[in-house]
């Protein structure tokens, strides 16, 4: 078993960073080369800026390249719930900028010829519990009403030709997709270089100040200067950012795939091909990789660490939710076992715009490897004076109470929600 991301493991190597000092003056320092800052680096670069990108680790080191592989369209909450606490109009516009996010990593695709098998393949909201489908049908007769009449309910009956597990129905949302992430993240590198965007790999920034209308940046290679700043870093913000890290809390997310499965138990597990998530509180989420290995996903501890002993855990109890759920693959090797921080926001919505001189773009509550492209290029566009579309535009963002950057209260959460998985 490798005890790294699939999706690193399987990916080309990024060879385009600079090799030279860190230095000189640009129009956008963007921090961190996740899809949001590579994103944003390359919308930039397009329209003639001269763009840096500084990342402490490697391109798509972060969530962007530890993550199950789905762009799923949809809120993370019900759109229901979302319409009571956000309004219909933002709720609609936050739901339809999801949508939009896939037809904007489609297109992007085609336009810079990444190989990173995208595919259209529709998600699968499967019900755990009789009660569960109650509550998807409600959510599902509004929003296929105002919002996406791309959507289906299936019934258990109809589940059998799509997924070889028994739940008790799921909404089927049409648009949504998957890719190879490793390679997209890549290939988005790629292209900002082609664009003229400078990447600096191995590139901690260790300060931050302003004064005159122009940012400096102190790195552990050097030091550049920048007339805007965007924050990119979601849960690997660093202490120096302390309005950000008080705003988002750094949750484990953990997975493992198999070895690839023979045509048989492709047929038996997931005969429908689609992304799925089941809808238990400390739930979980899967798909087929392309080469047909099972990607298997979920919180499975509460934890804010991911290191190879924690990671090595919570693959366990990953498996056993696997095999539960799929007994026909029990005993099935695994070849992969990794985890990553997700940037969770207290409400679970995203946030982007512009705070103490700083653009930003992150909190996206496990909805970013579709989202996070989207408002990277919607951040550039802010910069570049074009029109806002940005749908969390002005949306408060307090502080977490008694949070300064540790989540000490995760594991308290984490027996809420199995307490409410018990009797809900």
């Amino acid at each position: 078993m490798k005890f790294v991301s699939y999706w690193h493991d399987t990916a080309p190597v990024f060879a385009g960073g600079a090799k030279g000092p860190v230095e000189g003056h640009y129009d956008v320092a963007v921090i961190g080369a996740g899809f949001t800052g590579l994103a944003a680096a390359r919308q930039l670069a397009r329209a003639g800026a001269k763009v840096v990108v500084l990342e402490a680790e490697c391109v798509g080191f972060g969530a962007s390249g530890r993550n199950g592989g789905h762009l799923n369209n949809g809120l993370a909450h019900s759109y229901l719930g979302a319409k009571a606490e956000l309004g219909k109009e933002r709720a609609i516009a936050l739901y339809h900028a999801l949508d939009q996010s896939i037809d904007t990593i489609e297109t992007l695709i085609a336009e810079e010829g990444i190989d990173c098998s995208f595919r259209r393949s529709g998600k699968l909201k499967l019900a755990s519990k009789p009660k569960h489908f109650e509550a998807i049908a409600r959510n599902f007769e509004a929003l296929n009403r105002e919002c996406d009449p791309d959507t289906a309910l299936l019934s258990p009956e109809e589940l059998k030709s799509e997924v070889g597990a028994p739940f008790h129905g799921a909404m089927l949302s049409k648009k949504s997709a998957m890719i190879h992430m490793g390679r997209y993240v890549v290939g988005l590198a790629e292209a900002a270089t082609r664009h003229g965007a400078t990447i600096f790999e191995g590139t901690t920034v260790t300060g931050h100040y302003k004064a005159n209308g122009v940012h400096t940046l102190q790195t552990s290679r050097g030091g550049v200067t920048a007339a805007n700043v965007i924050m990119a870093t979601g849960a690997y913000t660093t202490k120096n950012f302390t309005w950000f890290r008080r705003r988002i809390i750094a949750v484990g997310s953990f997975l493992i795939a198999t070895r690839p499965l023979t045509k048989a138990q492709v047929r038996s597990v997931m005969p429908g091909n689609r992304t799925c998530v089941n809808t238990m509180n400390i739930g979980n989420y899967w798909r087929l990789a392309p080469d047909d290995r099972l990607i298997f996903g979920g919180r499975a501890r509460f934890s804010a660490t991911s290191d190879q002993r924690s990671d090595a855990k919570s693959g366990e109890i990953l498996r056993t939710s696997m095999e539960r759920i799929f007994p026909q693959v029990a005993g099935v090797d695994i070849d992969y076992c990794w985890g990553g921080l997700v940037d969770m926001t207290a409400d679970r919505y995203p946030r982007a715009g512009f705070q103490d001189g700083l653009w930003y773009a992150m909190g996206y509550s496990g909805h970013g490897a579709q989202l996070s492209t989207q408002l990277g290029m919607t951040v550039a566009d802010a910069i570049l004076g074009k029109p806002d579309r940005n749908p969390m535009r002005d949306y408060p963002w307090p502080a977490v109470p008694g949070h300064f950057g540790k989540p000490w209260f995760l594991p308290l959460v984490g027996q809420y929600y199995r307490m409410l998985d018990r009797f809900q």
